[in-house]
């Protein structure tokens, strides 16, 4: 491809042309960029023209040779780096090069053109001009692809890091105020930590993208990450998570520099909910005093000794104490209710709480009594399967002699 003597001649005039031009048609290019490729404005005019620099002469080796390097051999890694970090899109990217190669194309043939080179020279060179737009491009995409995702992580991690010791409570004041600024936590607005875990098939990454998402959609920032196969962060308020299967503790809101308080309280919150095997979003104010009765299970087992495990020795009929006590507390201490909803005599659910009391030796008179009952009956679904425990849910034999007339 190299042609005769005299055209290899007018081939050296032509590049030797287009390299006393290589300034010129630069300086042309990044305008032209800077107009049709917004995110290009970002670049330093420095970096634009090395990168120029190197596409020219490449492409002048490739019109003086007549041949194409192999991918293999195209270093564009430092460029898609730099493009990558200053949020350069891939498509922008590639769109600029092959504006530069154009531009380098159009420049060899007005000069081929101009000084009479051999015209099956000019096509052949035009075509290898062509081919090295193909080949780097390929090039190209492929290695930004691999910045982009190196980028990607290397965010991730950092925001994790940020997030790992903002909720334990390691950072500085400047840590913190210079992570706010960049992740767009607004230090002058309190935040509520945050612990989530997936429920059913949904696995920690998905759970972190949908919380955001959510967070986003409602207006309300959000910053969460993937911590020991939980998602934690901040948000500045409760999240409404809807159909999403998720158990979560969120804490009480604070400021940034204290958020690792928060966290505390968030995880042992967490920690409630999934004992009493809940779904969504639970604050202090939704469990309230049931959160220590996950964290003392010493007082909660003597408190089940006191109450609730007397009644056991009564099989069905004790069931039905319990399930009654238990209606009788939660409806404000109202029989005619309880008897409502169990569909029974009200004096059948009087003898079953007069037989609760000569079985525990207790009066559900005193405050004491509902107090530490409740307590029993909260660890008492701890250890309930789902469903709730077994039994009738009308009368047994065990109450037929109770008389109609009990007071």
């Amino acid at each position: 491809m190299g042609g005769q003597s005299g055209a290899a001649a007018s081939l050296e005039e032509v590049i030797a042309a287009m390299a006393a031009q290589q300034t010129h048609v630069g300086g042309r290019l990044h305008m032209d960029l800077a107009d049709h490729i917004p995110s290009y404005r970002a670049v330093p005019p420095e970096l634009l023209d090395r990168i120029w620099h190197r596409h020219f002469q490449r492409a002048l080796a490739v019109v003086r040779a007549g041949t194409v390097p192999a991918p293999e051999d195209f270093d564009e890694a430092d460029v898609a780096r730099d493009r990558a970090a200053r949020g350069v899109p891939l498509s922008d990217g590639l769109r600029a090069f092959r504006r530069a190669l154009s531009a380098i194309r159009d420049l060899f043939l007005a000069e081929a053109t101009q000084r009479g080179l051999d015209p099956g020279l000019i096509v052949d060179r035009t075509k290898c001009l062509w081919e090295l737009a193909d080949v780097a491009s390929l090039q190209i995409a492929a290695v930004h692809r691999q910045a982009e995702v190196a980028s990607a992580l290397s965010d991730a991690r950092r925001r994790a890091d940020f997030l790992r010791g903002l909720l334990y409570g390691t950072l500085s004041a400047a840590e913190i105020h210079s992570g706010a600024a960049i992740y767009g936590l607004d230090l002058s607005r309190p935040y509520r930590a945050i612990t989530a875990v997936p429920n059913g098939n949904v696995g920690p990454e998905a759970l972190e993208r949908s919380l955001e998402s959510l967070g986003r959609r409602n207006g309300r920032g959000a910053l969460l990450t993937v911590l020991d196969e939980a998602v934690a962060g901040v948000v500045e308020a409760k999240p409404e998570t809807g159909d999403l299967e998720v158990t979560a503790g969120l804490g009480p809101p604070t400021d940034l520099a204290e958020v690792h308080h928060s966290f505390r309280a968030a995880g042992r919150l967490l920690q409630a909910a999934r004992a009493y095997r809940l779904r969504g979003v639970y604050d202090l104010s939704d469990l309230s005093w049931r959160v220590a009765v996950v964290a003392e299970p010493e007082l909660a087992e003597l408190l089940l000794d006191r109450y609730l495990r007397p009644l056991e020795a009564e099989g069905e009929f004790g069931a039905l104490v319990e399930e009654s006590v238990r209606a009788y507390l939660e409806s404000g201490r109202h029989i005619r209710e309880v008897a409502r909803s169990a569909h029974v005599h009200v004096n059948t659910v009087r003898y079953r709480l007069r037989r609760f009391e000569q079985l525990t030796g207790t009066s559900l008179d005193a405050p004491d009594t509902a107090v530490e009952l409740s307590w029993a009956l909260a660890a008492r679904e701890l250890e309930t399967p789902p469903g709730g425990p077994a039994g009738p849910a009308h009368g047994t034999a065990g109450e037929a002699a109770a008389p109609t007339g009990f007071p």
